[in-house]
């Protein structure tokens, strides 16, 4: 990589709702926190000056370009930090033999970085011109090229369906499996455009589509969902949990879960009596999500649909 590629992370991605999160996290010296998705490092960071001097910092991250550009910019808070490569589905089997158990604090960062987007060679974006990939890891098995030329046609709509919610899914599935074998993100993205009959409106024929690849390519929607309970498992009583989101299917899961954990009964309401015997974990700090302000969308526009939801720990 080139010396231009390798400058500080700042300058490459900006994290969202910084400040919202160190204050969620009611960062504190001497805390344990975790950053369960580090990126650049950002909002680790803040979270390192907020609890200075003694809190320490475990961060973690599937993709090991994040880890080296993390591990580089944190690097001056010594043995405060650890970085590790690894999914936060991990997140309790990592950070018990670290010393890191219980929690004062865990961040889910669910977005993924700028500098992810515009790398042409990661094939997460249809405007640049790279192989057909958008694994968060690079080692993971499946890569989207995999699922846009062997899945069934069927499969593939249902896929573009749910995790998209791509109403043409199935003519855009009829459309690619026509077009097989498809190596690139912008034949990908020009096989769509076709399809739909170009371009309508602010969105681009193939933004859902893309979604839905790079959230079944990396499990998104199955992690967190495996995640959060241990998330709230790691926590010690009087621990944050906070956690963004970018899209809808993801926020959706967070706040059903939260919502969840916050009651004692979850039974289905024709019940007359609980039959379900939970007991609630957590109190909700944020009844609404934290959304950013008009000054940091301006700032930093990919921020806009950012949601931050935080819960404590009982």
């Amino acid at each position: 990589m080139g010396e231009s590629e390798d400058l500080d992370t700042a300058k490459g991605h900006i994290p969202v709702l910084v400040r919202e999160v160190v204050e969620a996290l009611a960062v504190q010296s001497g805390g344990n926190y975790l950053d369960a998705t580090v990126g650049g490092g950002g909002h680790a960071a803040a979270i390192l000056e907020a609890g200075a001097p003694g809190g320490r910092l475990l961060g973690l991250d599937r993709d090991p370009e994040a880890v080296r550009r993390a591990a580089k910019r944190l690097r001056l808070y010594g043995e405060r930090v650890t970085v590790v490569h690894a999914s936060y589905v991990d997140l309790l089997s990592i950070a018990q033999p670290k010393g890191y158990l219980p929690l004062h604090g865990i961040l889910f960062d669910l977005g993924f970085s700028s500098w992810q987007i515009d790398k042409a060679s990661r094939g997460f974006a249809f405007g640049l011109e790279g192989p057909l990939d958008m694994r968060f890891d690079p080692g993971a098995e499946v890569s989207a090229a995999d699922l846009v030329n062997e899945l069934p046609e069927e499969e593939l709509a249902a896929l573009l369906y749910r995790y998209g919610e791509e109403p043409r899914g199935r003519q855009i599935a009829h459309a690619v499996v026509d077009a097989r074998p498809i190596h690139t993100t912008v034949e990908l993205a020009e096989v769509i455009s076709r399809a739909l009959g170009g371009r309508r409106g602010a969105l681009h024929p193939a933004t859902r589509t893309f979604q839905a690849l790079r959230i079944a390519v990396n499990q998104e929607l199955e992690s967190i969902e495996r995640a959060l309970p241990d998330a709230v498992e790691a926590l010690m009583p009087g621990g944050r949990l906070a956690v963004i989101a970018f899209h809808s299917l993801e926020d959706r899961i967070v706040k059903r879960f939260l919502q969840q954990e916050s009651r004692d009964c979850i039974c289905p309401p024709e019940y007359p009596v609980c039959r379900c015997g939970h007991v609630r974990t957590v109190r909700l700090v944020t009844r609404k999500p934290v959304v950013p302000s008009e000054a940091e969308i301006a700032t930093n526009p990919r921020s806009r649909s950012a949601k931050l939801r935080v819960a404590e720990k009982l």
